[in-house]
C-alpha cells in the first residue's frame, strides 16, 4: 500500500544544530512523545526533505519533515473503573489517581484503559479516540493527573511540561524530622534535579519516633524524584519499599505521597487552573489538623 503523509513540519530557525531525533515532546501533532518519535524514525515513518530520515541525522532550520502514516497500536482494552473527575473541558480534563493503579502499560487494570468510560469524548475535531495521560504518577501515588483529550490539546500540554510552566504541588509523611524548609539539589542519574519543601506539621510516634508532613513543589520531573530527594536527607517517605528501610515500610497503608495540586494556564482558553485532590484519609488519620 502506498504511503500516505499525515504531517508536514518546518523546522523554525534553531540557535543550534539538533540532533533529529532530539526535537522536543509536542514538536508534531501526530507523534506525542520523542520515545515515539524515535520509534517512527527507526521504521522509516519519517522523510527529511523528501528523503528517509534517521535518528544521526541534523537540523538548524528551514528543513521539512514529513511524518507518513503509522500502522495503528494493537487495540487497548476498555475498562470499567470510575475515576474521580475534578476538572474537565473540550480540551483536557483532570482526574484524581488512585494509590494501587499504574498509569498506563501493558496491564489491563491501567488508568489510561479507564478513561473512555470516565470522560466525555471532546466534540473537536482533532480528538483523541482514547484521552491520553500528559504526565506519570507512580504506582503507589494518587492525586492530581492531567489528560489531554485532543491532539493539539497534548502537543500543547507537553510543551508546557517542558518548559515547566505546569505548577505541580504534592504532600508526603516522611519519617524523621527535616529542616523547616529548603531546597534538595542531589543529582538523579547524574542529571540537574530540585525539590523544595516546607514542614506543615509533625508529631512524635511510638513506631518511628517521628513523622512529618511536608509541602513539595518539583522543578525537575526526574523518575522518582521525590522519593529520591527525601530519602537521600535521610526522611524517607512513610511505606516507601524501594527508597527507604524495613523500619519505615509502614504496617501495609502503602506510600504515603499524594500529588494535591496541578496549576497552570490553559493552552487553549488561557484561563488559570487550579485544581486540588482531596487528602487521602490515611494522611488525616496521622494529621487531622490539615483540611482534606
Amino acid at each position: 500500500m502506498e504511503a500516505r503523509s499525515v504531517e508536514k513540519y518546518t523546522v523554525p530557525p534553531l540557535p543550534e544544530q539538533t540532533r533529529l531525533s532530539d526535537l522536543p515532546a509536542g514538536t508534531f501533532v501526530t507523534i506525542r512523545s520523542r520515545k515515539a518519535f524515535k520509534k517512527a524514525l527507526k521504521a522509516g515513518y519519517v522523510l527529511l526533505n523528501g528523503t528517509f530520515a534517521h535518528t544521526a541525522d541534523y537540523v538548524s532550520g528551514g528543513e521539512e519533515i514529513e511524518i507518513q502514516q503509522i500502522p495503528l497500536p494493537k487495540k487497548k482494552p476498555t475498562i470499567d473503573l470510575e475515576l474521580n473527575v475534578l476538572y474537565e473541558d473540550e480540551y483536557l480534563a483532570i482526574i484524581h489517581k488512585p494509590a494501587g493503579i499504574l498509569v498506563s502499560g501493558n496491564k489491563r487494570v491501567t488508568v489510561e484503559n479507564a478513561l473512555g468510560t470516565n470522560l466525555t469524548k471532546s466534540l473537536l475535531p482533532d480528538a483523541l479516540i482514547r484521552p491520553e495521560p500528559i504526565h506519570r504518577l507512580d504506582y503507589p501515588t494518587s492525586g492530581c493527573l492531567l489528560i489531554g483529550k485532543t491532539m493539539d490539546a497534548v502537543r500543547r500540554l507537553n510543551k508546557m511540561f517542558e518548559f515547566k510552566q505546569i505548577e505541580k504541588r504534592y504532600f508526603a509523611v516522611t519519617v524523621g524530622l527535616p529542616k523547616k524548609e529548603g531546597y534538595i539539589e542531589t543529582t538523579i542519574n547524574n542529571k540537574e534535579s530540585k525539590t523544595y519543601f516546607k514542614c506543615r506539621s509533625f508529631k512524635e510516634s511510638r513506631k518511628y519516633q517521628r513523622l512529618s508532613l511536608l509541602e513539595l513543589t518539583p522543578f525537575t520531573g526526574r523518575k522518582h524524584q521525590l522519593r529520591i530527594h527525601l530519602a537521600s536527607q535521610n526522611t524517607p517517605i512513610l511505606g516507601d519499599a524501594t527508597y527507604g528501610t524495613k523500619e519505615t515500610v509502614g504496617g501495609g497503608s502503602g506510600l504515603y505521597l499524594h500529588a494535591y495540586s496541578l496549576k497552570f494556564t490553559h493552552p487553549i482558553t488561557e484561563q488559570v487552573i487550579q485544581v486540588n485532590s482531596s487528602m487521602p484519609k490515611k494522611f488525616l488519620k496521622l494529621f487531622p489538623e490539615i483540611v482534606g
